[in-house]
């Protein structure tokens, strides 16, 4: 065989073994059901922070509201046509898949639309038939929105002008512990049954 189809033919032969690394690194990092963290150097994940914001009564709230509760914690916003309310239905499903183990959990949606979704919109929009009861609305200036998604690693950019805009933005639900500190990222995808497994065993870990 001339020396460049051998070449040809290794290199093939490499790519390929590559790209099945890469599936099955995907593919093991789906059925645990979890996105692996961003770590700092410390090894420490960097997700979670301080904040400042108002909740849908108008009250500021600031990152102590994680404290004693296991939180799910999700970017979005009300106008948002797909992704969040059927995150939010997912959730309610979720929930009674816990059982019991639901009373120590909250859910909070902060929104990534500061511009229209004021503490009165949220506060209608979570009282939607068919969203888990309780669901915490945050919103603030848009800089306190930024801060709070930054603190969590969450992307969002909006698209379009005038009344007619969206936002796009990242998907991932954040399991924060009774110590407001991440435990696991929930992949948008997940599943109610598998999604109550994560957080089932991230329970009994503390």
């Amino acid at each position: 065989m001339p020396r460049r189809s051998i070449l040809l033919f290794a290199g093939a032969c490499i790519a390929i073994a590559a790209a099945l690394a890469v599936t099955t690194i995907v593919v093991v990092n789906q059925r645990e059901g979890v996105i692996p963290a961003l770590e700092t150097s410390t090894g420490q994940p960097s997700v979670g922070g301080p904040f400042q914001l108002v909740n849908q009564d108008g009250q500021a709230v600031d990152q102590t509201m994680l404290d004693g509760k296991w939180s799910l914690v999700f970017f979005g916003f009300t106008y948002c046509p797909d992704y969040c309310p059927t995150t939010l239905a997912a959730l309610e499903a979720t929930k009674q898949q816990l059982g019991d183990r639901a009373k120590d959990l909250q859910i909070v949606f902060i929104s990534v639309d500061p511009e229209r979704d004021t503490p009165q919109a949220l506060k209608d929009y979570l009282s939607s038939d068919g969203f888990p009861q309780g669901v915490i609305g945050l919103t603030g200036t848009p800089e306190q929105v930024k801060a709070a998604a930054d603190a969590y690693r969450a992307y969002y950019q909006k698209v379009g002008e005038g009344e007619g805009y969206t936002m796009n933005h990242s998907l991932t639900v954040y399991l924060m512990g009774p110590d407001g500190k991440f435990r696991s990222a929930l992949a948008h995808d997940l599943g109610p049954q598998r999604a109550a497994e994560v957080i089932e065993r991230a329970m009994a870990r503390g």
